[in-house]
């Protein structure tokens, strides 16, 4: 496995596996060395260096990393840096100014891949309204799905909010990141600013959410993903597995992330965290990471990543109890649709939680709304300019927001019906 980028899920992990900030084991089981590899290579010394590349094309972010308390776990080699920024524009990311770094990048990654006994596929952290984000990493996921056609891409992609940035070409850089995703990558974790902010700020009982804060939300879904390929458990799966359980159609492979327990330290104390607690809270619209309502659609697939000690029968008996009680919300035509995997190393902190994952076709309430922001702007042509002077055609915005609109027409082809009966949520007891 091999990251582009995410500090603080690198923080997390090193912790879970008992790494200190110089890269030296101090764990206390020999569960936490069993599946190291997996994220880690050891050096000559005995020290462990996560299998990272970190990019920016602007070097303050990545000075903030060096400077912080796991900055120099990472390779030195791996921090690669531009000098001036992609400006916020995808075609600097993907043809000018980016560009001139992706050989230097993509070669990296082909030596860290080759030093893997099997590698399984590669893991992007990125952000879809900026310039390096969307525009680099489109490029680069293209020259990956090139040279290891079979390997699996997953992206855990932002998707930018007005409420969260001032950013007014985000709408374009994200709509032509999408077509590439839907093309390119094998699933999308999409992580929505909206729903963050919401969450921060409505469960956590935030009053100032800051990026911090919404991170560390992203790091703990990025965290329980990823358990089962780092961890064992009593059920377990592994990136293609997700894949062949999760993506009924090629294009369809957009998830709605979640993690539970979530709430505000002044509650903790009253709350008792249980499997039917956890199941409750996870179905809920308030802790999924995408600002959408699953009432207005269906849900194709989904999956849940339960960690602690729990009760493989319990567990069963929830999951199904929630399909059968709720199946109005729920395809007909797949079976057994819901996918559990299950791990006994529970997080840092807590006794159980559960990541939940969603493919459902309210995801095109998130896609439209990037849509119609982007068509408010390119119907104006409004600072078209700066993209074709980077050597882009009008055409090319044409057939991303095109491409954006199938996806669309795709999601609300295969919901049947819409659902809406006045619910907020979804009625689980």
């Amino acid at each position: 496995m091999f990251c582009f980028n995410s500090n603080q899920f690198w923080e997390v992990i090193c912790d879970e596996h008992g790494i200190d900030p110089l890269g030296t084991f101090h764990g206390e089981s020999d569960l936490q060395m069993e599946r190291m590899n997996v994220y880690f290579d050891e050096s000559t010394g005995g020290r462990f260096v996560p299998r990272a590349i970190l990019i920016d094309m602007e070097p303050g972010p990545l000075d903030q990393v060096r400077g912080s308390p796991y900055g120099h776990v990472f390779s030195p080699d791996n921090f690669i840096a531009g000098r001036a920024g992609c400006s916020n524009n995808w075609a600097k990311g993907h043809f000018t100014d980016g560009a001139e770094y992706s050989n230097m990048i993509f070669e990296k990654a082909r030596r860290l891949a080759e030093s893997c006994d099997f590698i399984q596929g590669f893991q992007f952290t990125h952000a879809l309204g900026g310039g390096t984000g969307s525009g680099l990493g489109s490029l680069l996921l293209m020259q990956l799905r090139e040279e290891f056609g079979d390997r699996m891409l997953c992206t855990f992609s932002v998707i930018p909010s007005p409420r969260v940035s001032d950013v007014v070409v985000e709408p374009y850089n994200a709509i032509l990141t999408l077509q590439v995703l839907c093309e390119f990558a094998n699933h999308v974790y999409m992580l929505d600013n909206e729903a963050l902010l919401d969450i921060c700020q409505r469960t956590l009982k935030l009053s100032t959410p800051t990026y911090g804060d919404m991170n560390h939300l992203i790091s703990c879904v990025m965290s329980g993903v990823t358990t089962s390929f780092r961890f064992p458990g009593q059920l377990n799966g592994d990136l293609r597995k997700l894949a062949v359980n999760m993506v009924p159609f090629p294009r369809l492979h957009f998830f709605v992330p979640g993690f539970v327990p979530l709430t505000s330290r002044g509650n903790q104390p009253y709350r008792a965290i249980t499997v039917p607690e956890l199941t409750v809270q996870m179905w809920d619209a308030k802790n999924m990471m995408c600002a959408l309502d699953p009432r207005h659609g269906k849900y194709l697939t989904a999956a849940a990543v339960f960690r602690g000690r729990l009760s493989t029968k319990e567990v069963d008996e929830q999951m199904a109890n929630v399909q059968a009680k709720n199946s109005r919300y729920f395809v007909e035509w797949v079976p057994n649709n819901v996918k559990t995997v299950m791990c006994d190393i529970p997080p840092r902190g807590l006794k159980m939680s559960a990541t939940f994952l969603g493919n459902t076709t309210a995801m095109e309430r998130v896609i439209m709304r990037n849509v119609e922001q982007f068509s408010a702007l390119f119907q104006r042509k409004a600072f078209l300019h700066w993209y074709t002077g980077e050597g882009m055609e009008e055409a090319e915005f044409v057939g991303a927001e095109s491409d954006a609109r199938d996806l669309i027409s795709e999601y609300q082809q295969y919901q049947e019906v819409s659902v809406d009966d006045g619910m907020g949520y979804l009625n689980i007891s």
